[in-house]
């Protein structure tokens, strides 16, 4: 039998009780906590308890803050499922009029909105945000800079007994982005669990992620080759005057390091400093270029050069000579009349084949940077037998392509019920859909945002076991952010153990769980106890002796110092908050 979470405000038998997020709950109880699951863990499941518990105690209703429209309808039909029909929930998005939203703030338990629509409606007064209980912001980790989401954040922090809860499950890679984000959320507490933690992984599916390579083909290296030429003549400049000093292959990395330089010499006066910004600058553009071409193909080449025709590049001086220069312009004109030749879509097409030769109810998601490379792959794919593939990308109309926020919903209710079985996405994919039963993910390019890579990989494995397949061009940038993205996820586990150390700690009161209950085998029993129940089934064993050799003395390693096994710190243990 599953045991299952009882709440006064909660329909029965619907939420699996799990220990950790019964612990998560009782943490943003007692103080405006960032919640950190690997994907699929169930943060959502951990929001509705703590808004149910927030509800059934005071008054005031909750708001929970979704970064898509998408995931707003996504959020408003798993709460009324669970929820009971005592609790009002509803909807806002831009969609609705202004003059229509006050009445919904004021006669709603729960109401999810995206953070647009929040901070405007505060903004121009009607919400008053010291009227909310508290406040949900899920993918928190775009509460930064002048993302709505944060300015969002700010108006409600401002107000007396604001508690929110932060869920990510990924706030980024350095520690002052953690240590930023928590503060400028009011953050006092980290729940933290991770997919190797014991009481964790046996509720997520395997996942295996393969890196696919391939060659570039012959022809787009020949229509990249004028421009390697002109920026390694602009770098072989930088180079003698002492500015570019990485070695190997011209990269971001050793242009940025240049650009720093050169502007470091214009602050102590060098006026020659200024020629070299600017062929720094032209260089940079060169190799952004010259990676869309190598490592994703026409369709990205052909949206980075309509971006520069129509955006600020047009208005400035150097943007207009570099569009006029013969070997950009015989560039879009070569590309006007090309088809996708890259031979990542050739594998696409045979990874697509083989998934659904295998298992004909596969679900695929494939994941592209560029909207022009969505069209090429869902061009490529949909002659296909058997596949119904769909585009989803953002609601900016770009070049004529882009979704309306009831397109978008209607594409993922479309892909979630079976009448299509391949979904083409950009970035607006990749965060918070929950397809169950989404079985591969293809990567079309790795991106080196760790963020962007945990949210992609996602969307897979999150009932049964899915794949991960990442597409990397040799010779390419896909190499180095491949390589990047996994060296920021492993620098963020470490950013987040070292803030949370600096944050509130010690015991949870698990008293604030008393209006919780759990239906077990065994009975009715209380939160609390289940938990403890939880942790002792899962808590490490050490084996004092070696049954390899019975009846010989219970030896200490001389690498332990001479200390007793009993005293060895947990696997997983990280510091005393995780004992």
């Amino acid at each position: 039998m599953i045991p299952h979470v009882i709440h006064p405000l909660l329909r029965k038998d619907v939420i699996e009780a799990r220990a950790y997020q019964l612990e998560g709950v009782a943490e943003t109880l007692e103080a405006s906590t960032l919640l950190i699951y690997p994907t699929a863990a169930g943060k959502t499941v951990v929001s509705a308890m703590v808004v149910a518990e927030k509800i059934h105690q005071e008054s005031g209703f909750a708001v929970l803050l979704a970064p898509t429209v998408g995931l707003v309808d996504q959020h408003y039909k798993t709460f009324k499922n669970w929820f009971s029909e005592d609790i009002r929930v509803n909807t806002l998005t831009g969609s609705q009029p202004a003059k229509r939203r006050k009445g919904v703030w004021q006669s709603s338990d729960l109401v999810v909105a995206t953070p647009q629509v929040f901070r405007n409606d505060v903004q121009n007064g009607l919400l008053d945000p010291s009227d909310l209980s508290m406040l949900v912001l899920d993918e928190a980790h775009h509460s930064v800079g002048n993302h709505a989401m944060g300015q969002s954040a700010d108006l409600y922090v401002d107000c007396s007994d604001s508690r929110i809860l932060a869920m990510t499950a990924s706030p980024g890679y350095s520690k002052r982005h953690v240590q930023d984000l928590c503060k400028r959320l009011a953050i006092n507490r980290i729940h933290m669990r991770s997919s190797s933690d014991s009481s964790v992984k046996k509720y997520l599916s395997e996942l295996d992620i393969l890196e696919i390579r391939v060659d570039v083909p012959v022809d787009l290296k020949k229509l990249a080759h004028p421009f390697n030429e002109w920026q390694e003549s602009l770098v072989d400049v930088e180079r003698r005057l002492g500015r570019y000093v990485h070695e190997g292959r011209i990269g971001y990395a050793g242009l940025s390091g240049a650009m720093d330089r050169a502007k470091g010499a214009i602050r102590r006066g060098d006026g020659s400093a200024y020629a070299s910004v600017s062929r720094l600058a032209l260089a940079m553009t060169l190799n952004h270029l010259i990676n869309h071409l190598l490592s994703q193909g026409v369709g990205a080449a052909r949206e980075f050069l309509s971006r520069k025709a129509m955006g600020e590049s047009r208005t400035k001086k150097s943007g207009r000579d570099f569009l006029k220069d013969h070997r950009v312009s015989t560039l879009m004109s070569q590309l006007d009349g090309l088809t996708e030749i890259h031979s990542k879509i050739g594998t696409v097409r045979r990874l697509v084949v083989e998934r659904l030769r295998r298992n004909p109810k596969s679900k695929i998601i494939i994941f592209a940077t560029f909207r022009d490379t969505v069209s090429s792959i869902h061009k490529a794919i949909e002659n296909i037998d058997d596949v119904k593939a769909l585009k989803f990308v953002g609601q900016a109309k770009k070049n004529g392509v882009g979704l309306t926020s009831s397109q978008q919903i209607e594409t993922i209710d479309l892909f979630r019920k079976g009448d299509a079985n391949v979904l083409v996405a950009t970035s607006v994919g990749e965060e918070g859909l929950d397809i169950p039963s989404a079985d591969l993910v293809v990567f079309y390019e790795p991106v080196g945002s760790e963020i962007r890579t945990i949210q992609r990989r996602g969307r897979t494995g999150r009932r049964r076991q899915g794949d991960v397949i990442v597409l990397i061009a040799e010779g390419t940038r896909d190499e180095g952010a491949a390589n990047s993205s996994q060296r920021r996820e492993e620098a963020m586990l470490r950013s987040i153990h070292s803030v949370r150390r600096s944050l509130l700690v010690g015991p949870i009161d698990y008293s604030v769980l008393d209006s919780f209950s759990v239906s077990s085998e065994q009975g009715l029993i209380d939160a609390s106890s289940f938990i403890q129940e939880e942790r002792e089934r899962y808590k490490h064993k050490f084996s004092i002796s070696d049954t390899s050799n019975e009846g010989a003395s219970p030896r200490v390693p001389e690498s332990a110092g001479g200390l007793d096994a009993k005293t060895f710190r947990p696997w997983g243990q990280s510091g005393l908050d995780d004992f």
